[in-house]
């Protein structure tokens, strides 16, 4: 009930005067059914532009460390992702993370929509990063389809560390469903699941205008020297290497 108090009394009408969304492909989004949007990772507003666009309900997962916050400004966030029904995800890989994505995964087979960040973690520059094979997993056990969705500039609108967001109008793309039967009897196939998200992600490339870099933003993060990147170019379906997806 909070959520739609918050999409379309409390929150949203505001945010949709401030903003002005500039919003193309909307109706790319199936009226019913199982769906996967797949979105690029440029600010922490992304959870919250993304659900207030599309007219049915969405369900993200968000990084643990959200609901787990001090102060007021934990307190805060902590209850604004309770009350719009986000899933928390330990991001420290393994197992840890199969709870949330079990959990999409009920949603998907409920007929409802599922967020998901391909990319795990915000980029660190702008740039599009390798995906993990989370979303191909979910989208060959639903059977949902996968719509890609880009944001342009929120990256502009609230930079990383920022809390106050600048006014500025934002930009988003959503892309034409992207079915994936064909390989409903490759589940589980390592192969099959990394081409599935290089194919998500050369879709997000496309409508995102960002070069690709083809490493893990989380490992970008944490290495003293950044790779060099593959503008433009578009991800290998041949490249199999360890899928981390979760």
């Amino acid at each position: 009930m909070f959520y739609w108090l918050l999409k379309y009394v409390l929150l949203g009408p505001l945010l949709r005067m401030i903003f002005r969304p500039d919003v193309r492909g909307l109706e790319n989004v199936p009226a019913g059914g199982p769906v996967i949007l797949a979105c690029n990772h440029l600010s922490f507003s992304d959870s919250i532009f993304t659900p207030l666009m599309v007219p049915r309900r969405v369900t993200f997962v968000a990084k643990a460390e959200y609901f787990t916050g001090r102060g007021i400004k934990g307190r805060l966030m902590r209850h604004f992702f309770l009350a719009t029904g986000t899933i928390p995800v330990d991001r420290s890989g393994g197992q840890a993370a199969q709870a949330a994505l079990d959990t999409l995964l009920r949603v998907l087979r409920e007929g409802g929509i599922a967020g998901i960040y391909p990319e795990g973690t915000r980029s660190p520059d702008g740039r599009l990063y390798r995906g993990k094979t989370g979303v191909a997993r979910l989208a060959l056990e639903s059977g949902a389809r996968v719509v890609p969705v880009a944001l342009l500039n929120t990256d502009e609108i609230q930079p990383t560390g920022t809390i106050v967001p600048k006014i500025k109008r934002v930009k988003m793309r959503f892309g034409s469903p992207l079915d994936f039967s064909r390989y409903d009897s490759s589940r589980g196939d390592r192969f099959v699941e990394r081409a599935i998200t290089d194919e998500i992600m050369y879709e997000l490339m496309v409508l995102s205008g960002r070069p690709y870099v083809d490493v893990y933003a989380s490992k970008l993060k944490t290495s003293v020297e950044a790779p060099t990147p593959r503008a433009t170019q578009q991800p290998s379906p041949l490249d199999a290497s360890a899928p981390e997806g979760r």
